[in-house]
């Protein structure tokens, strides 16, 4: 289940980058790629 772990973080990336602007917009988008690869360490948690 690790490709629908990068597609949910790759809409949730992209809705940031529409939606938010500046530093946030950064913070949040590497807050989605830490937890995403925290999901894919633990062996998907989908």
């Amino acid at each position: 289940m690790s490709i629908a772990t990068i597609l949910i973080a790759l809409v949730v990336c992209f809705i940031a980058w529409k939606v938010l602007t500046g530093i946030i917009k950064f913070g949040l988008i590497a807050v989605v790629i830490l937890g995403a690869l925290y999901f894919l360490s633990q062996g998907g948690a989908f």
